[in-house]
């Protein structure tokens, strides 16, 4: 089927936006997304103009972080300065959370004094408790199951390089991990056909990829999940990978060094895709292990427009939430 060319201008930004969070992007339906890379397509045109657009004027953000960032820290503290509000560094270890008060008093405290919270942690769990109790918008930064934000940015980086979704496929090599998850959801959602190949034992949870081909079934495109990275890649508009540990996991570097042998994306594996596929890395990357530095320092990488885009995604979705 030939891919479809997909116009986001038909998705114009409104006053009123029908999700209140944004925890995993299982909960927001396809319009939703849509609305979002639209705005974000918007706003990356106003900056790059020098246009300012204060649609947080007087809004303060505050970012709750127990995981170390670099991209999520900086993304989030410049985008919501850009749109005129504040963002408030909040460290797990200077917050009385880690002194053990609960985070359901936690919510209710900072809801009583910011606009919204984006915390990246460790526990799913933690972030749909500050949503239940907080009363402000909760935007999930990276927990160990999903990485939402990464995914609108890497849909949107998509849609800049191929125009659309429906008809093209993306692949997805390495560790089934939280990037994988939110990938998987996120093209679920909008029809474009998704082939992660993982090795036997490191694939992405049953339970998510069961969500994924739900969505699948309604929206159309295809989710497979598969052990060989030929597989995945053959025909592929994209090919994406991740660092075989994940934050948290280092301890199973050389155990996944061995496990992962086969899963390193290279020329070859390249040369599978489409002429005009590119590469795309959630950053940060071990170049050797998960992808040859030809090839993400090469003229197919999208890695570093993928990364700009972490800005302009959540400068959206803060945008429509708060």
């Amino acid at each position: 089927m030939p891919a479809k060319p997909l116009d986001l201008a038909r998705y114009q930004p409104q006053t009123s936006f029908r999700q209140r969070h944004l925890l995993t992007l299982q909960g927001w339906a396809e319009e939703d997304i849509l609305q979002t890379l639209a705005l974000a397509l918007r706003l990356k045109e106003a900056h790059r103009a020098g246009t300012a657009l204060p649609l947080l004027g007087g809004k303060f953000l505050a970012m709750i972080f127990t995981k170390a960032s670099t991209r999520t820290r900086v993304s989030f503290e410049v985008g919501v300065q850009q749109l005129g509000g504040r963002a408030l560094f909040l460290s797990g270890n200077d917050l009385q959370l880690g002194r053990g008060e609960p985070i359901a008093d936690t919510a209710r405290v900072l809801a009583r004094m910011v606009d919204g919270i984006m915390i990246r942690t460790f526990a799913q769990s933690d972030v749909a408790e500050l949503a239940e109790h907080g009363g402000v918008p909760v935007i999930n930064g990276l927990t160990d199951d999903f990485h939402p934000c990464q995914a609108l940015a890497d849909l949107l980086t998509f849609h800049e390089r191929t125009g659309g979704f429906e008809g093209r496929k993306m692949a997805y090599i390495g560790d089934g991990n939280n990037v994988a998850h939110s990938l998987m959801i996120g093209c679920s959602k909008l029809g474009l056909d998704i082939v992660l190949a993982c090795p036997k034992g490191y694939g992405p949870n049953p339970e998510y990829v069961r969500w994924a081909r739900q969505n699948a079934g309604t929206r159309g495109g295809r989710v497979l999940v598969t052990e060989d990275p030929a597989e995945a890649a053959e025909g592929a508009d994209a090919i994406y990978t991740d660092v075989w540990a994940s934050m948290g996991r280092e301890q199973e570097s050389a155990e996944r060094l061995r496990a992962f042998a086969g899963y390193r994306v290279d020329g070859p594996l390249m040369a599978r895709a489409k002429p005009d596929a590119f590469f795309l890395h959630c950053l940060p990357a071990h170049r050797g292990e998960e992808v040859t530095a030809a090839v993400i320092d090469g003229p197919q990488s999208a890695v570093f427009d993928q990364a700009e885009n972490r800005l302009h995604a959540q400068k959206a979705v803060m945008a429509l939430l708060m």
